[in-house]
């Protein structure tokens, strides 16, 4: 059988490509980086009227349904162009909040239109984006809390990945198992757009190596005409291939071992896809100046995030 995109949806990663190149994104992720958060918060605002948002948004609250297929498809784009801020954590909340309906009627129909940007930590984690967030969720155990603020920020290996621990305290919004159960499906979700932001990741950083390899030359030679090249790319390319299907399979079905398979396998071919642009581009490829730079220090710590390599293969074989 051939699992294909519908021309619908390809036409939406088509119309977020086109977005997001105009914004000219890697100008917001510096900004975003040194704590400017207009430029990203006025992109943040178009993504929602795109519908990025209300897609993990059921329609009762404004929101299109949980469409797990299309979030593939959006998130890929907004890992291949860098989009900075808690897009996989917002979307997150929104599936935390779907189960817990006094929170929901308040918090969803603004996350589903693009006007509140929303963070989340789960059992002492660190918050991302904390200090841009018009609201961190906690979830301590069996309770979900609204943080009354966050710590310090902590060093990054992405300085656009902005992390803070999350006070103490804070508003009770709900106590018991339905948190738990909530909190395991709000994180599986954001496993399963992670695992997307990273193959979008990887696209990026392939595609610009691809190109620096046809301008590069050495010895007169162009390196992309290297057989050594071709084979260090043509790996990256596997890769990155093999994590597609995976990662469009866990949409399909949303079970935790998918998502798990779909996250260590984007992650990981995200990764030797970034040490190939490294080695490849030399040491261009270590000047903040260049735009690789910030794909770069993104494909390790999103490998990491929401499930690490191991924990996921760990889930893969318990299943």
């Amino acid at each position: 059988m051939r699992f294909l995109l519908d021309a619908e949806q390809t036409e939406f990663g088509r119309t977020l490509d086109r977005l997001l190149t105009a914004a000219g994104t890697p100008g917001v992720v510096r900004a975003w980086s040194s704590g400017d958060h207009a430029p990203g918060r006025a992109l943040w605002t178009r993504l929602g009227e795109t519908g990025v948002f209300a897609l993990a948004v059921p329609e009762q609250y404004d929101g299109a349904g949980l469409l797990p297929v299309e979030l593939a498809v959006a998130y890929t784009e907004l890992g291949r162009h860098g989009v900075p801020g808690p897009v996989v954590e917002t979307a997150a909340v929104a599936r935390l909040l779907t189960g817990l309906p006094d929170a929901a009627k308040e918090w969803l129909p603004q996350i589903a239109a693009g006007d509140a940007v929303v963070s989340l930590g789960v059992d002492g984690s660190y918050v991302l984006d904390a200090d841009a967030a018009d609201a961190v969720f906690v979830v301590t155990g069996d309770e979900l809390r609204l943080a009354s603020g966050h710590g310090p920020l902590v060093p990054s290996a992405d300085p656009a990945r902005r992390l803070h621990s999350p006070a103490e305290g804070g508003t009770l919004i709900a106590r018991g198992p339905e948190v738990r159960e909530a909190a395991a499906r709000a994180a599986d979700l954001a496993t399963f757009l992670t695992a997307a932001q990273s193959l979008g990741v990887g696209l990026a950083l392939l595609h610009r190596t691809v190109e620096y390899a046809k301008q590069r030359a050495q010895f007169g030679t162009v390196i992309g005409s290297f057989q050594a090249v071709k084979h260090r790319l043509a790996d990256a390319l596997v890769g990155l291939e093999f994590a597609r299907p995976l990662l469009f399979g866990a949409a399909l079905s949303l079970a935790p071992e998918d998502i798990a398979a779909a996250k260590v396998t984007a992650g990981e071919a995200a990764y030797a896809a970034a040490r190939a642009a490294l080695q490849l581009h030399g040491a261009i490829g270590y000047t903040e100046e260049l735009d690789l730079s910030l794909w770069l220090r993104k494909a390790r710590p999103l490998r990491d995030a929401w499930g690490t390599p191991a924990a996921c293969r760990a889930k893969v074989l318990d299943a």
